[in-house]
């Protein structure tokens, strides 16, 4: 089963931890001093925080897929789209190793399918080799960037 999955940068991880572990009723399931992931059941969706970027706010939200099938097919909505689809295959970032399909909707929102496949351990390498916006918390492409430009 598919859960969203939602990225905001923040500039305090600390306050922004407790804020939203008390809101979620847990604490994170993963938490770096750069990072923390809440995988949260109920509603399900994967809600991660870093900080690292230029502004605080939205990054990116997307769709995590529990296998290749889902992957796969949620590649293909955003194919239907008639946007620029971009894959990523093996990348390493939020601490997590990940295959990946990205496309940016008319406002300009990065929209990222993944497939995670392992956890690695830093926040990850592919800004730079895989046509990410420059101060992305992740590896978020800009609508006009090679990755995703439409």
């Amino acid at each position: 089963m598919k859960r969203l999955h939602v990225h905001l940068r923040v500039e305090n991880i600390e306050a922004n931890v407790q804020f939203y572990s008390a809101m979620f009723g847990a604490p994170p399931t993963v938490e770096k001093p750069d990072y923390a992931k809440w995988m949260v059941e109920d509603p399900r969706v994967n809600f991660a925080i870093s900080t690292g970027a230029q502004t605080a706010g939205l990054d990116h939200v997307g769709i995590q897929a529990e296998n290749e099938q889902e992957l796969a097919d949620i590649q293909q909505s955003f194919a239907s789209t008639e946007g620029k689809v971009t894959a990523q295959s093996d990348a390493e970032c939020c601490y997590a190793r990940s295959d990946k399909y990205w496309t940016v909707d008319p406002q300009g929102t990065p929209w990222e399918a993944f497939h995670t496949l392992g956890e690695v351990p830093k926040f990850g390498d592919d800004l730079d080799r895989n046509g990410a916006s420059e101060g992305s918390a992740c590896c978020t492409p800009s609508a006009d960037s090679e990755c995703c430009a439409g």
